[in-house]
Order: C-alpha cells, then sequence, then structure tokens
C-alpha cells in the first residue's frame, strides 16, 4: 500500500489516497497452470516462458502443478475447478487460438474468454489469461518467443503480481 499526497495524477487536481500495488516478490502458495495441447509447438513455448519466471521469481518446480487438456474450450472447466479447490494461489492458462477459414474461432475465443474471467471472478484467485488469439501461425510463435516477447512469461509475472496485490487489499465482508 502506498500512500499518494498531493499528487497531481490528474491535470488540475489534487488527489490525497491510498493506492495498491502488487510486487514480484515469491508468494508463499502453489501455482497451477492449464495447458491446451492444441498448437502444441506454440503451447509448450509458452509453458516454458512460465516456468522461467516463476523459477527466476523464486518458486519452486514442486509448487507448480500443470493440467493438459485437448484445447482451449477445455480450458475454464479445469481452470475453475483448480481455483476452486482452494490449493493454489493462482492458475495460468495457457493455450493458443489461431483464426481458420470458419467461425470456430471467435466461438472459442469468445468461450475460453469468457470462461477464465468467470473462474477468476467465481472463486476470488487469480485465473491468468495466457492464451493467445491470433490471426497467424507465426504470428502467434513470435508471441511465444523468447522471455522479453513470450507470453507465458509475462502470464507467470501477472499471476504472482496478483496474488501479491491480493493479499494487500481488504478481506471480504
Amino acid at each position: 500500500m502506498t500512500k499518494l499526497s498531493n499528487t497531481n495524477l490528474i491535470v488540475g487536481t489534487s488527489l490525497d489516497m491510498t493506492t495498491f500495488q502488487g510486487s514480484h516478490e515469491c508468494p508463499s502458495g502453489r501455482f497451477a497452470v492449464v495447458a491446451a495441447r492444441f498448437n502444441q509447438t506454440v503451447v509448450d513455448q509458452l509453458l516454458r516462458g512460465t516456468f522461467e519466471a516463476l523459477r527466476s521469481l523464486g518458486v519452486n518446480d514442486s509448487e507448480i502443478d500443470v493440467a493438459y487438456v485437448p484445447g482451449c474450450f477445455e480450458i475454464p472447466l479445469i481452470a475453475a475447478r483448480f481455483a476452486e479447490s482452494r490449493r493454489y494461489t493462482a492458475v495460468i492458462c495457457l493455450g493458443a487460438v489461431i483464426r481458420g477459414e470458419t467461425d470456430h474461432y471467435d466461438y472459442v475465443c469468445r468461450a475460453v474468454t469468457d470462461g477464465v474471467a468467470k473462474a477468476g471472478i467465481d472463486s476470488g484467485i487469480p485465473v491468468i489469461f495466457g492464451i493467445l488469439t491470433c490471426d497467424t501461425l507465426e504470428q502467434a510463435m513470435r508471441r511465444a518467443g523468447p522471455k522479453s516477447s513470450n507470453k507465458g512469461y509475462d502470464s507467470a509475472l501477472a499471476a504472482v503480481e496478483m496474488v501479491n496485490l491480493l493479499r494487500k487489499l481488504p478481506q471480504k465482508g
């Protein structure tokens, strides 16, 4: 928690407020990862980035569980189950949906987006959307590239930050 006094955040406005911000300090607890097998070449790179980030922050491999699902459409069910179990501090969802010639892309993207968001909101546990929605395989591979451009890496950082932020916020009720 940070106290900002008389900070000119909005032009012409003086504010006195408390702000909350997460950090990348290694939190206690376990992490779950849900990874789609469809477009596995891309997802394996995302998973590599996720593990690299978590390890760099001090999370041990023994504190990470991975569940593989057939495709992105199946991710929300498993993410919700992990989150509802209360065994995990965060759930990281990894997959790649690549546009094809039919409307299938739109239906899968909508379902997985809504489902992942619902899993987090319903459980109160960070459920992170590390699912690529790309027009081409080449776009997906760029987003699953080296550390600085790997969205799996970014998703792991977001998970840790959200865990730490939620621990700073006032509790329900």
